[in-house]
C-alpha cells in the first residue's frame, strides 16, 4: 500500500519525504501551500486531521501526526536507520529524536515571531539569540567528535535534526564559525535521497 504524505511547503514534512526516499518506500505526495500573509497551512488540511497541520502521513490504515512519531513508526516498520547497537549511541539517538523539536525549535520559533514584530521585537532578540547560541555551541562540540549525531552511522536522528539546523542557518546566525555543523549539514544536503525528496516536495526555502 502506497504511503500518502500530506506535505506543506517549507515545513517539517520535508524530513518525512527524505526518510521515505532513504528507505526506498513508494509514496504519494499531496501538496499544500501556506497562506502568503499568515504563513499558516490551508484549512483543507483539517479534512485529513483536525489540527490542520503538516506532516500527516497515511500508512497502514492510520493517519499519523508529529514528525518524530512518524519517523519512529516508519523506521521500526522498515528496520533501518534506527538506534545504533551500542548503548551510548542508542541513548544519543533517542535524545536527538526528541531534542530537535523539544529544545531547539522553541528559540527558533521565538526568533521567527520576533522578526515579524519589527521594532517591537528588537529588545528580545539578543536574549533569544543567546539561548540559540548555547544550543549551537553544544551541537558544534558534539559533531566535532563524530560524523553523525548518534555516532558513526547515519540515522533518523540526523534527519530529525536537519530542520532546526537548516532554520538556524536561515534565521539563527549559523555560519562558518561553526565548521562541524556546517560540514554535517553539507553532507546531509548532498545525499541523493535528500535531493530526491526536494524534487518530490517542491520548493524548499531551507535547502
Amino acid at each position: 500500500m502506497t504511503i500518502i504524505v500530506h506535505h506543506l511547503n517549507n515545513s517539517r514534512s520535508q524530513r518525512i519525504l527524505w526518510l521515505l526516499e532513504e528507505l526506498g518506500e513508494p509514496y504519494q505526495v499531496v501538496r499544500y501551500e501556506r497562506d502568503r500573509k499568515t504563513m499558516r497551512a490551508p484549512a483543507t488540511l483539517r479534512a485529513i486531521h483536525s489540527l490542520g497541520r503538516s506532516p500527516v502521513v497515511e500508512v497502514d490504515g492510520h493517519a499519523l501526526i508529529e514528525t518524530g512519531a512518524i519517523m519512529d513508526y516508519l523506521v521500526a516498520r522498515a528496520g533501518r536507520f534506527g538506534p545504533p547497537a551500542d548503548a551510548e549511541g542508542a541513548i544519543r539517538y533517542r535524545q536527538y529524536m526528541h531534542y530537535a523539536e523539544g529544545s531547539m525549535m522553541p528559540p527558533l520559533l521565538a526568533l521567527l515571531i520576533i522578526g515579524k514584530l519589527g521594532l517591537l521585537g528588537r529588545p528580545a532578540r539578543p536574549t533569544v539569540q543567546r539561548m540559540l547560541d548555547d544550543h549551537l555551541d553544544w551541537l558544534e562540540s558534539e559533531l566535532a567528535s563524530r560524523p553523525y549525531f548518534a555516532g558513526d552511522d547515519f540515522t533518523a536522528a540526523d534527519m530529525m535534526m536537519s530542520f532546526p539546523i537548516e532554520a538556524s542557518r536561515s534565521r539563527g546566525g549559523l555560519n562558518d564559525s561553526r565548521p562541524a555543523i556546517r560540514r554535517w549539514l553539507s553532507g546531509m544536503q548532498a545525499r541523493p535521497a535528500y535531493q530526491a525528496a526536494l524534487a518530490a516536495g517542491g520548493p524548499y526555502a531551507y535547502a
